[in-house]
């Protein structure tokens, strides 16, 4: 079956730039351009045009809708954080990690630091982890 070009759009991953955008306005919950602008790291030299740009991209995407406001407009969330917390990582077990969450699993381990909290906590999750689906 073939991909509609909306589908197709709908399961790409963001930009770098793009989530950046995304990740401030996921905290703010909603926020015009200058908002978000207000929120980029002090050193993030982007124009106001720029983040205007990318975030009527954002729009067409349907990862955002739009609410006006005065003369310009509010920028709102439709895509949860988490949903795409989940879509990224199902992408990077099926390309990076051949299909295999094990290996993601044990990479993870391998490369982070885990104090003993954590490794309580991922105990839990593996063992609650049986009941979901």
């Amino acid at each position: 079956m073939k991909k509609t070009k909306t589908k197709e759009a709908e399961s790409k991953l963001l930009t770098e730039t793009e989530l950046e955008l995304m990740t401030i306005l996921w905290k703010l919950e909603e926020g015009s351009v200058s908002e978000v602008m207000e929120h980029l790291s002090p050193d993030r030299d982007l124009a106001y045009t720029s983040v205007s740009t990318i975030l009527r991209i954002l729009e067409q995407k349907r990862v955002l809708k739009t609410r006006k406001e005065g003369r310009g407009h509010v920028y709102i969330p439709l895509l949860k954080k988490s949903d795409y917390e989940a879509k990224t990582v199902k992408h990077v077990v099926d390309r990076v990690f051949d299909g295999t969450p094990v290996a993601l699993v044990r990479q993870l381990l391998n490369s982070v630091e885990l104090n003993e909290k954590d490794l309580e906590a991922l105990k839990d999750l593996i063992n609650n982890a049986g009941g979901r689906k």
